[in-house]
């Protein structure tokens, strides 16, 4: 669903029964195409709200909530205030939850991170402010949350409560074995919770266990409930609370008994959705070509049988007889979706000189291809499509490396140690490595890394990048490190995308002048770099489109360090050979500071090469179960078309 409305007030559920999408869906939601625009709805809901009951001459009592998916929502009441005139003197906050223990100075604390993102920046009275304090002892911490919770009943309850949701289906902290009465308290933490919230503290052993939070029956008193959901790691977490019984196993699912929640989502986090991912079981569809690729492409999978083994039964009796109903026998329908991703699969990524082009994936001329590798962080473009690359080299193209951040907050204080403490040996006059070894060892949880370290931590990841690339083919000349300034803070936390950061995109295009361009389109990774490397390359894209050349230049995307496309998604599927999967792990080895014990795993404890390895096994495993060629592995792009 795309909501073009400027007003989201209009999207206030109140639940006489069924709403308008289906039997599946238990929460009333809404899809947009962005989150950023989403969020600026949910932001003039709030302001509206303020508005009204300032004239009203009432307080407004507003729920919050921390991490990354309100961030745009702040930034939009910010603007509102400074260029709109919109007042927060009348408005009465609490937040949700904060980590136990924890100081308020903490970086990762919620008390900064809410001043940081809103209140220093509006003119809301400091004592109308109200978040859990990580720093009340442990004897006087029950009676504490009683009176949290009694002062939310002393000003008549939260008008509004603002959510975001864990992969664990919290809400707040509440944990799975909520209950639905429960109130604020303290609670531990879940490990995939902790594991979550690990690159903001630079690794899960410096993440709190514990954290005081609003409980379940805190926020279902809230008049108004507005839950949002961003991003493709969200998508099976919003599929259960929207679309199951309601469970203690998920607590956001009791938001189904609240009479006034919207569930507000990008396209990413509604993707399983069954109206999103199978909408021929909702309704009727109109079949276009790319819905009837993924839903015969679903089918296959289903029956666990190849495209050219399923029968009209089975169309049938999984609702999708519409789809046969056109004109269209089972058996001619099978044969060009099994034609369709056939033609997907090309040993020959920058194009197949002097040959018929008409059923590949890329063109036969230029023979020799100018290529542009985007790559977020120092090492996502071996692990990613490091296959790819090889072809790419081998076949002659004229390939060049763009490494899009300088990757130094992921390169642990021991590494650098060491390197500092090398390089000290063989220059022992040294001021800078003095500097060095002398801050790390004084270094606190609270410390942002010095100058210093983060140009050596740099250099480290630099090094690898260049060790990597020579070991594939590539001249030193074509590797660029473009360190785009909105990662250079030293911190998880980054700046916003800039003029300077698309400024160096445009001037690295412009140079070379690809034929090809390959970027990150993989989002979810955890601290959100390949999502603003992405958006620098569409602002690029977008200012340079008009210039001759850029007729000439395609854009693929590829996934594999988080997740892989779908089936249906691909647009080029490139085969490796046992060798070359050889090979690709070996370019990923030379990134050492990444291997044992990288600081930002996610929730999957493999190292990188095991987890790629696998998902290229599996996409050529899925292509030869939908009866295509078998293959030891595959990397998968998607066109974007700009």
């Amino acid at each position: 669903m795309k909501v073009d409305n400027t007003n989201f007030k209009h999207l206030v559920y109140k639940k006489p029964g069924k709403f308008e999408e289906t039997r599946f869906e238990k929460i009333h939601n809404v899809i947009f195409n962005s989150s950023h625009k989403a969020s600026i709805l949910v932001a003039q809901e709030i302001a509206c709200l303020i508005r009204e009951k300032t004239k009203l001459k009432k307080l407004c009592v507003l729920g919050l909530a921390t991490g990354s998916s309100p961030i745009k929502v702040y930034e939009e009441l910010v603007r509102m205030h400074r260029e709109e005139g919109l007042s927060f003197v009348n408005v009465i906050t609490f937040n949700l939850d904060e980590y136990y223990p924890m100081v308020k100075s903490n970086l990762q604390s919620y008390f900064y991170f809410m001043h940081e993102h809103l209140f220093n920046h509006i003119d809301i009275l400091p004592e109308n402010i109200n978040i859990p304090d990580g720093r009340i002892s442990l004897e006087d911490l029950h009676q504490y949350c009683i009176d949290y919770e009694n002062k939310i009943k002393t000003f008549g309850g939260l008008d509004f409560q603002l959510l975001g949701i864990g992969r664990t289906g919290h809400i707040g902290f509440n944990e799975p074995g909520s209950h639905s009465n429960s109130g604020t308290r303290s609670i531990t933490l879940d490990h995939i919770t902790r594991i979550d919230a690990a690159p903001s503290f630079l690794g899960i052993d410096n993440v709190p266990r514990k954290a005081i939070t609003m409980g379940i029956g805190s926020l279902k008193s809230a008049k108004r409930i507005i839950l949002l959901g961003w991003g493709i790691s969200k998508s099976d977490i919003i599929k259960k609370t929207i679309e199951s019984d309601i469970t203690s196993q998920v607590p956001a699912t009791y938001l189904q008994e609240h009479n006034n929640t919207t569930f507000v989502l990008d396209k990413d986090a509604s993707s399983e959705l069954t109206r999103v991912k199978t909408p021929w079981l909702v309704s009727n569809c109109i079949w276009t070509e790319k819905l009837k690729l993924k839903a015969v492409v679903w089918l296959s999978e289903l029956m666990n049988k190849p495209f050219l083994k399923l029968t009209d039964k089975d169309y049938n009796n999984n609702g999708m007889s519409s789809l046969l109903s056109e004109g269209s026998s089972s058996y001619a329908l099978n044969i060009k979706i099994f034609n369709k991703l056939q033609h997907t699969i090309t040993g020959w990524p920058g194009g197949k000189p002097n040959s018929d082009d008409t059923n590949r994936p890329e063109r036969s001329k230029p023979a020799k291809k100018r290529v542009i590798i985007f790559s977020p962080h120092p090492d996502d473009d071996v692990i990613s499509m490091g296959g790819t690359f090889d072809r790419l080299v081998e076949q002659g193209h004229d390939v060049h490396i763009a490494y899009q951040t300088s990757g130094n907050i992921a390169v642990s204080d021991e590494e650098a140690m060491k390197f500092a403490e090398i390089f000290k040996f063989f220059n022992d006059n040294s001021r800078e490595s003095d500097e060095v070894i002398n801050f790390l060892k004084n270094k606190s949880d609270n410390n942002i890394d010095s100058l210093e370290v983060r140009k050596l931590k740099g250099l480290i990841r630099r090094s690898e990048s260049l060790a990597a690339t020579r070991y594939l083919g590539v001249n030193d000349t074509n590797v660029h490190f473009l360190n785009l300034p909105f990662y250079e803070t030293g911190t998880v936390k980054k700046k916003n995308l800039s003029i300077d950061d698309v400024n160096i995109m445009c001037n690295l295009i412009e140079d070379i002048k690809p034929h090809q361009i390959y970027a990150a389109g993989d989002l979810a990774d955890p601290h959100g770099t390949h999502k603003v490397c992405l958006d620098s390359l569409f602002e690029a894209l977008e200012r340079l489109k008009h210039n001759k050349y850029m007729d000439d230049c395609w854009v693929w995307l590829y996934r594999g360090a988080w997740h892989e496309w779908e089936s249906n998604q691909i647009d080029m599927a490139v085969p490796m050979s046992p060798d070359q999967v050889l090979k690709k792990r070996h370019a990923i080895f030379y990134h050492q500071t990444q291997k044992d014990g990288v600081m930002f795993q996610g929730d999957d404890s493999r190292e990188f090469w095991v987890r790629v390895e696998d998902r290229n096994w599996l996409t050529a495993k899925k292509y030869n179960d939908l009866g295509l060629a078998d293959y030891a592995a595959i990397e998968a792009f998607k066109r974007y078309h700009f």
